[in-house]
């Protein structure tokens, strides 16, 4: 029963969860700034070539882009939404 109440609690619409997959994508590339423009350096002027060229930094930018996009942020963020929701909700009752 815990899992449900967690579900329900969760639950967000399909519109308003891809807007917090957009936010969350959104503030990975801006957390992983510095990663991206090592991995845009390396890449720059090469063609096929950045595949083993710059194998490294792509690893090193997938590794930041995953820690600040995955299921568990997510959660945390529609949790926020929905808390921030039901704030504004009860306050205009």
């Amino acid at each position: 029963m815990g899992y449900i109440q967690d579900a329900r609690e969760n639950h967000v619409k399909k519109k308003e969860e891809e807007a917090l997959r957009s936010k969350m994508k959104q503030k990975a590339l801006k957390q992983c700034d510095r990663y991206t423009a090592k991995y845009a350096e390396c890449a720059s002027g090469r063609t096929l070539s950045v595949v083993w060229q710059c194998r490294q930094q792509a690893k090193e930018l997938n590794e930041c882009l995953h820690h600040f996009t995955n299921d568990s942020v997510l959660e945390e963020m529609k949790k926020a939404y929905m808390l921030k929701q039901g704030g504004e909700g009860s306050a205009r009752i």
